[in-house]
């Protein structure tokens, strides 16, 4: 490895492939790899002469996005621009993000992530500012967006449900979620502390505000989660949490509302849920330092901007559009499912990025220690 790396002329080869526009994702990956961090130091990073502006390769957390990101934004990108988009469905969690920055192994151009994450990376030093000379920042709403991430699509975490599991009655709080008397059943809740913190302070009687919950109280959080942990699952993927519901190992779930409205729509569902409660969360673009294509990645941040494209992925996906211009745009038949429009995002806490950015990972121990002690 090391004589690889140190060889003029191996490095050179390398970045001759790597210039190559007809190589594979996997190739090219695996060339980054055997040249390590003095290898890619030879080549250019952010902006620099020898950046591959042939590709942006966009890295997503898979599932659907890899099924129709590629449709709504990759595909119209190319037509327009010449430039191959490429998407990794692995996930750009931060510890792999750090990893490559570090390394200076640098694979991802454009990460879909949150602003959390944003905020978390951005301070750490591993991503590049947005180029708000390209991207356009009156294009989301005030608050979504940072120096280092601008959202693209909102999501929520939400309260779903089996109808048919309490005799007719419907959950519609966080508190009527932690009542397991009244409304019997496993729970199912994410083995992370986004929106899960949120929905124990307002199961335990914080109003559904976002100036009563931020800053967290994390002991009365994590204590009111010890108190429902013995009947709870914690779920590690959207496929998992729709599985326990779907097959009734749990009558109500915190989950993403995505997986939800895809669960309201399967013909015959026993699955609903409600907006009550709801924790908004913008999810948003990242770059990270020293990314192969250079500044070109800003083009297709903007291009996703689209009004039009982002009511495609509510179409498909259920994911809310970032860009308020695209709310005119939705047919009354979406609406239901779209965690922006205007009745919906007023039943919902938008989530507080910079607490998140600051402090998850912090707790994110304790909150292990909870679930499984």
């Amino acid at each position: 490895m090391k004589m690889l790396v140190q060889d003029p002329c191996l490095v050179d080869a390398a970045q001759r492939a790597l210039a190559d526009p007809s190589l594979s994702s996997a190739r090219r990956r695996q060339l980054l790899g055997l040249l390590g961090a003095a290898g890619l130091a030879a080549l250019a990073p952010m902006g620099g002469a020898r950046a591959d502006t042939s590709r942006i390769v966009v890295c997503n957390w898979g599932g659907d996005a890899i099924k129709h990101q590629p449709t709504v934004w990759g595909k119209p990108f190319e037509r327009a621009t010449g430039t191959r988009v490429e998407f990794d469905g692995t996930g750009p969690s931060f510890g792999k993000i750090r990893t490559m920055v570090e390394s200076k192994n640098v694979v991802w151009d454009v990460c879909d992530a949150n602003l959390a994450a944003a905020h978390s990376l951005g301070k750490r030093g591993y991503l590049e500012p947005i180029d708000y000379q390209v991207v356009d920042r009156n294009k989301v709403r005030p608050g979504f967006s940072s120096e280092y991430g601008i959202s693209h699509f909102i999501y929520s975490f939400v309260l779903a449900y089996d109808k048919q599991a309490f005799g007719g009655r419907t959950p519609s709080t966080w508190a009527d979620f932690w009542n397991t008397e009244d409304f019997p059943g496993t729970r199912i809740l994410p083995d992370r502390v986004l929106a899960t913190l949120e929905a124990a302070l307002m199961a335990d009687g914080v109003p559904a505000d976002a100036a009563k919950l931020y800053p967290i109280d994390e002991k009365r959080a994590l204590a009111k989660i010890s108190e429902i942990k013995d009947n709870a699952i914690f779920w590690k993927t959207g496929a998992e949490s729709q599985q326990l519901l779907r097959q009734g190992e749990a009558t109500m779930g915190l989950v993403w509302h995505t997986r939800a409205v895809v669960m309201r729509r399967e013909p015959g569902s026993r699955i609903d849920f409600t907006w009550n409660q709801g924790v908004l969360i913008p999810a948003g673009w990242l770059v990270p330092k020293g990314n192969p294509a250079g500044r070109k990645v800003f083009d297709f941040i903007a291009s996703t901007q689209s009004p039009e494209s982002q009511l495609e992925l509510l179409r498909l996906m259920g994911n809310g559009p970032a860009n308020p211009a695209a709310n005119a745009l939705v047919p009354a038949e979406l609406r239901r499912d779209n965690p922006t429009d205007d009745e919906n995002f007023a039943r919902q806490v938008v989530a507080d990025y910079i607490w998140h950015g600051d402090n998850q990972d912090r707790i994110y121990n304790e909150y292990v220690k909870v679930i499984t002690g």
